[in-house]
């Protein structure tokens, strides 16, 4: 039993597991986040635009059937918003990440041919000196 509790303990003292439990915390609160920027300010913007804040009541009968699409055209929408969202943070990320590492410069990732041959050049005429 005490073996039991010795190895529970050490799988769960491991990096791992508290590094999912911390991404599955900070998740369902940047969940709330995203959820609210779509619900409330971009969902929002839609209602203005087509006057009403999403698409739910949109639907037609068939016989004693009724088929919500709004639904789905709404699911859709936000799915497509919280998408660009996830999207425009993660690139802004790592733009972040990127001016991080070079120092804070703001230098160009790519280099035309013209400045790879110049700095070729230069570094030949440095080792020749």
């Amino acid at each position: 039993m005490n073996q039991l509790l010795k190895d529970f303990r050490d799988f769960v003292m491991r990096g791992n597991v508290l590094d999912l439990a911390v991404a599955v915390i900070i998740g369902v609160a940047f969940n709330a986040v995203v959820n609210s920027l779509v619900n409330d300010v971009l969902m929002q913007i839609i209602a203005v635009i087509f006057g009403q804040p999403n698409f739910d009541k949109l639907a037609f009968t068939i016989n004693d059937g009724v088929i919500y699409y709004g639904r789905f055209l709404t699911a859709v929408a936000n799915f497509l918003i919280i998408a660009a969202t996830l999207f425009v943070i993660i690139k802004a990320f790592e733009e972040m990440q990127k001016r991080r590492r070079r120092g804070g410069e703001d230098v160009a990732e790519d280099k035309s041919d013209e400045v790879v041959l110049l700095s070729e050049i230069r570094d030949l005429l440095r080792d020749r000196v």
